[in-house]
């Protein structure tokens, strides 16, 4: 699900680690309303949610809360810009949450923020896609539920394209070649969002590479990628790609407003896209990078998490399990009422009627052959050190070779911190 349409955050920070839990404890906590309810009886408990964009997201978690009998389960509904600020200042205070959403990080594990769930999650694991219990595991133990997943791909108008006798790219040298091909006045051909931070991934699973290889080492240097970032930055050199939008990238409004022909997006946004452009919608997955690379689709998500230094673990643990492991028809409604997303429950997935025809199966489709998944270990440092290498290669024009160096080194840093 996206971010407030009218906040100036980009999605793709909710998608990874804040900053540390160390920073996180010089901030502020989150005013004056913790969440928690006054009045009635029996146990109290306080969850943290960002404030999601589709409209009717608050009011049903909100139900979903209210309809579990063994505790008064109140929700914060966090509006603010800088959620994982908010959420990790005030989880260092007497205020925190018992239980709120977020992303699978190994800090949380290693600091003890976060609860084993492996009791509540093992009788039904094998419900649950492989990649979603991968990506929240650590030492064999499973730390966090996934709620949803939310793959991301290119949305395009098939009109623009066939009036340009443009086909669907299927590698990035032919996006660079549509891109040219689709900008006609003030129309871009293409947008990646504001910052480009979020097709970064995409790019290197597309070049045939990965962040982390499975022994937790750099997996990401290779002529591949650094072929790929020499071809983002003649996108970003040429005048087809749309900059400067006024909304990021998690926004269907580039495309839905005629600011471009192609929008990188999620599939969140499908249901946005289909009321604006009917039938005029197509996707496709991010591009290879080179010939021997291979398509790819980044899948992101939101996951509940118990605060395992809150005073009521137990009873937190038994309302996750209630609603995200028992009450599959919450589950549904929340993965495809509010926008479209994947239920991690391969039940629920192959029953969503949602899901089952059109755009939204093409979207389960391209999931499913070209998904992946962050991996646990790449933390907020090391997306920052990749971040850096787009801003010196691709915008300012750096040898990206000197670049990736140059994250190596903060890459190494971080590991030799985290697996020794």
């Amino acid at each position: 699900m996206s971010a407030m349409s009218n906040s100036n955050f980009s999605r793709r920070s909710l998608f990874r680690a804040a900053a540390g839990m160390a920073a996180a404890g010089t901030l502020a906590a989150c005013g004056g309303n913790n969440g928690r309810g006054s009045g009635g009886s029996g146990t109290h408990l306080a969850q943290y949610f960002h404030a999601y964009g589709e409209e009717g997201t608050e009011q049903a978690i909100k139900r979903y809360a209210k309809a579990y009998d063994d505790a008064n389960v109140t929700t914060q509904w966090i509006t603010a810009a800088d959620f994982e600020n908010k959420l990790f200042a005030t989880l260092l205070t007497d205020n925190a949450p018992d239980l709120f959403e977020f992303h699978p990080q190994i800090q949380m594990v290693k600091s003890g923020q976060v609860a084993d769930l492996t009791d509540i999650i093992d009788p039904v694991k094998d419900d649950f896609n492989p990649a979603d219990i991968a990506s929240h595991t650590v030492d064999g133990k499973i730390y966090g539920v996934r709620m949803i997943d939310d793959p991301q791909f290119f949305f395009y108008r098939p009109s623009l394209l066939e009036k340009a006798g443009v086909k669907v790219p299927e590698t990035l040298d032919e996006l660079i070649e549509a891109a040219a091909k689709l900008t006609t006045g003030k129309v871009k051909g293409l947008y990646l969002g504001n910052d480009l931070h979020a097709v970064i991934n995409p790019m290197i699973w597309s070049a045939g590479a990965d962040t982390l290889d499975d022994k937790n080492q750099i997996a990401y240097h290779t002529d591949g990628v650094v072929d790929g970032i020499k071809k983002m930055r003649k996108l970003f050199t040429s005048g087809d790609l749309l900059l400067g939008a006024p909304t990021d990238y998690w926004d269907p409004s580039a495309l839905n407003q005629g600011l471009c022909a192609i929008q990188f997006c999620g599939m969140w946004a499908m249901p946005q896209f289909q009321k604006t452009l009917g039938d005029d919608i197509g996707i496709f997955p991010f591009p290879k990078t080179t010939g021997s690379g291979k398509q790819s689709v980044y899948n992101g998500g939101w996951s509940m998490f118990v605060n395992a230094k809150g005073k009521n673990v137990d009873a937190a643990k038994e309302y996750v399990k209630w609603l995200w492991i028992e009450q599959k028809k919450y589950q549904e409604d929340w993965a495809t009422s509010y926008g479209f997303h994947i239920p991690p429950r391969t039940s629920i997935a192959q029953s969503a009627t949602k899901l089952k025809s059109g755009l939204p199966a093409e979207g389960v489709k391209l999931f499913n052959e070209f998904g992946h998944f962050d991996n646990i270990g790449w933390t907020q440092a090391m997306i920052t050190a990749l971040e850096d290498v787009f801003a010196n290669s691709v915008r300012k024009g750096g040898d990206p070779e000197a670049s990736l160096d140059k994250a190596d080194t903060a890459v190494n840093r971080e590991l030799k911190k985290l697996f020794g």
